[in-house]
């Protein structure tokens, strides 16, 4: 496959105190045939992360337009304590009859470690501007089986099952004297989106020892499921951009054994620009039957967010 890239869609420069920088993960939620709702996390001055949005014009699939800049956040910072008082960072949206479920990832400051993660929910009954928590507490986090981390999440519903498609820490590395997460892609299953079973089924693993996968967005298509995935190093992705973020891909007959096809990813680098040192969490969904992409480039949201359409 081939993606045709239509440019940077938009950027947060210091608009206010709460969205000082960053677009990180950009989320799809169609409206209607010429209406895109992308929800993204974005940073205050003390780098922690709140979700907002903007709705763009998708008449022309070739030429989206923001028109919409929504000044105030969807999901703000939880309780003092809870396992997102430092960020809430929308991953995965999922329109449920007359309700919308977000997905999102929580964090708060650990000690040894730079940060600990888990998964929330918040739902909204009023299409998708404002969003109400079901609980203070995380829905997926840490467990027995899978003790270091929790992180970003896609989930689609097929019938009465819900499928949730997972970021799992391996564990913790010290690289160069400081802790680097690895991570993986795994499965678990919920017949009401919140309590979810999870087997310690692996779908994507690291094709080699310093590889970290994460950020999964999940398709069925035509009798496949189709997973699109970031990718990269955990040693010097933060200074070489040759480690730095990349898409993978794969693809699978029933959702839970997966073949990585990376070499079909088939978006690149720009030789200069906001995505010139890297392809960070892209997501990819169905638009006038012509899928199109989202994704950040440089500085894991710092440069904004911008869309391809595959050829």
């Amino acid at each position: 496959m081939q993606w045709i890239k239509k440019g940077l869609l938009f950027n947060v420069e210091n608009i206010s105190d709460w969205a000082n920088s960053h677009c990180h993960k950009p989320t799809p939620l169609i409206l209607d045939d010429n209406t895109l709702r992308v929800y993204f996390g974005v940073r205050d001055r003390n780098s922690k992360t709140r979700t907002t949005f903007v709705d763009i014009d998708i008449q022309n699939i070739d030429d989206f337009k923001v028109k919409y800049f929504h000044d105030k956040p969807v999901i703000d910072l939880g309780k003092i304590g809870a396992f997102d008082d430092s960020g809430a960072n929308v991953c995965s949206i999922l329109r449920v009859n007359n309700s919308i479920y977000m997905y999102y990832i929580g964090w708060n400051p650990s000690t040894t470690v730079h940060t600990r993660n888990a998964i929330g929910v918040v739902v909204s009954d009023d299409n998708g501007m404002t969003f109400r928590r079901l609980y203070d507490g995380p829905i997926l986090d840490r467990n027995k089986e899978e003790p270091y981390y929790t992180g970003a999440v896609d989930v689609i519903k097929q019938g009465d099952l819900w499928k949730m498609y997972y970021t799992s820490g391996s564990e913790w590395k010290m690289i160069n004297g400081k802790p680097e997460i690895k991570y993986h892609i795994k499965y678990a299953t919920s017949h009401n989106g919140i309590d979810w079973t999870r087997n310690n089924i692996d779908c994507i693993l690291p094709n080699y020892d310093m590889e970290a996968v994460a950020r999964p967005s999940v398709i069925y298509d035509q009798g496949i499921y189709k997973m699109w995935f970031s990718k990269r190093n955990i040693n010097g992705f933060r200074l070489n951009s040759e480690k730095n973020y990349r898409g993978g891909y794969a693809e699978s007959d029933d959702g839970k054994r997966w073949i990585r096809k990376d070499e079909l990813f088939g978006l690149h680098l720009s030789e200069n620009g906001w995505d010139s040192e890297a392809i960070a969490y892209p997501y990819v969904f169905k638009i006038k039957n012509r899928f199109v992409m989202l994704y950040n480039g440089n500085g894991f949201g710092k440069s904004g967010f911008g869309y391809a359409v595959l050829g």
